[in-house]
């Protein structure tokens, strides 16, 4: 009787299991936070090679680069980019993306590392979609690897949670090492992938994301990824929020079905060694009057998160639509990429616009403070995902906590007119 007791005291706790978790998820940080690093570097050398760019949270912009190299740099770019998509998309295995990992398909290893670095090459050229995507797909398939190696050897112990688990942290760990966000990380994890907010989920996926956010941070440091004015939020800015959230939900619905559009309807097959050199060209031409389209958008959002000028609305509007054009048709043309950023950018100039009818009539607000509230919110609204673009702003812009409150709120504004938006889109396609 007493035996039996012990034995069954014993196990109580299954051990093995708890250190494969706890093991496999502290290796896989680092060694996605070294490669999110490593990310960083071939940008910088891509850019520095193709442009003679090296962006900063100070220099955005290319635009002390000529244009003639600019065009040159996007559309040499887009020929390679078009190369190496065709190359790996032409046989089997296909390629693999997050959605269906976590599914249980299996991403292949090289096709997949090819992926990414085209991701990251073409956007260091110049060509217009977000690089988030890549760290983000690379984290995916290397916790596959690893759990497959260590289950097959045998001395990993996962049940099928913990790999779906470490499937959804290891994509969020890719973003934090990249941008040094590590709340974002774990909300993307948690809030897009996992959709389920257990102890267990947020323990491993933040506990990911922040070593990765760590190792990630010996490349870029802690410095913001966009420069904006210090300053408290005032609450006038309630006000503000109250109108741009349910614009914002609208738009980034729109930016939403655009993106998801070209990607469902992309070219393919031989047509990509065409579309993507012509959008590479078209994107340089663009970009020879407004350099600020070129990259994943961080120039545009920089550009309104400073502007004061009021009679350059116009000028801000026309570069937004041009930003989600070339982003759209980069998608479209073939490309793969990341559309957070491209957001971000879309509504920073929202807010930027809705900013005028404000002026002079709420006092002590600035332009920058309606430029954020816009991207939050058109970003909450394109994700769906409300708490991870509350959180992806407020941790990459550095901002004061005051901000918070204000995001909260255009955030809820957005996220829901978006959802409502959609779902009436849906129950209209299905009648």
């Amino acid at each position: 009787m007493n035996q039996s007791k012990v034995a069954k005291k014993e196990g109580l706790v299954d051990w093995q299991h708890v250190y494969s978790l706890l093991f496999t998820s502290i290796f896989l940080a680092v060694f996605i936070g070294f490669s999110a690093m490593l990310l960083s570097y071939f940008l910088d050398i891509i850019a520095d090679s193709f442009m003679h760019f090296h962006e900063s949270y100070h220099s955005a912009s290319p635009k002390d680069v000529p244009a003639w190299r600019r065009l040159l740099s996007v559309t040499i770019g887009g020929v390679i980019a078009g190369l190496v998509w065709y190359a790996i998309r032409r046989k089997e295995p296909k390629i693999v993306g997050i959605a269906g990992a976590m599914k249980g398909q299996k991403m292949p290893f090289w096709k997949t590392i090819l992926n990414v670095l085209a991701q990251i090459f073409y956007v260091g050229t110049g060509g217009s979609v977000g690089r988030e995507l890549a760290p983000r797909q690379l984290g995916v398939m290397l916790s596959q690897q690893v759990q497959d190696f260590g289950t097959q050897k045998g001395f990993l112990k996962l049940t099928d949670e913990d790999r779906q688990i470490l499937l959804a942290a290891a994509a969020g760990a890719g973003f934090a090492g990249v941008y040094i966000a590590p709340i974002t990380g774990m909300l993307f994890s948690v809030e897009l992938l996992l959709k389920k907010n257990s102890i267990k989920n947020i323990a491993i996926s933040l506990m990911m994301s922040t070593i990765a956010c760590l190792i990630g941070s010996i490349a870029k440091g802690f410095t913001p990824y966009y420069w904006v004015a210090s300053g408290d939020f005032s609450r006038w800015l309630l006000i503000a929020a109250l109108v741009i959230g349910p614009l914002a939900g609208i738009a980034g619905a729109w930016a939403k079905q655009g993106f998801a559009w070209a990607q469902k309807k992309q070219a393919s097959g031989k047509v990509i060694l065409l579309t993507m050199p012509l959008v590479g060209l078209l994107t340089g031409m663009v970009a020879w009057i407004a350099p600020e389209i070129m990259g994943n958008g961080r120039a545009v959002a920089q550009l309104a998160f400073h502007q004061e000028n009021e009679q350059l609305i116009l000028f801000f509007i026309v570069l937004g639509l041009a930003k989600f054009a070339m982003t759209f048709l980069t998608l479209y043309g073939g490309g793969t990429g990341g559309t957070l950023t491209p957001s971000i950018a879309l509504g920073a100039v929202l807010g930027l616009v809705v900013s005028v009818v404000f002026a002079g009539v709420l006092p002590g607000i600035q332009p920058w403070h309606f430029a954020l509230i816009g991207a939050v919110a058109l970003l909450a609204a394109s994700q769906q995902a409300p708490l991870m673009a509350m959180f992806m702003v407020f941790e990459i812009a550095h901002l004061h906590s005051s901000a918070l409150i204000i995001f909260a709120v255009a955030v809820a504004l957005s996220s829901a007119t978006a959802k409502f938006y959609l779902e009436v889109c849906d129950k209209k396609r299905a009648l």
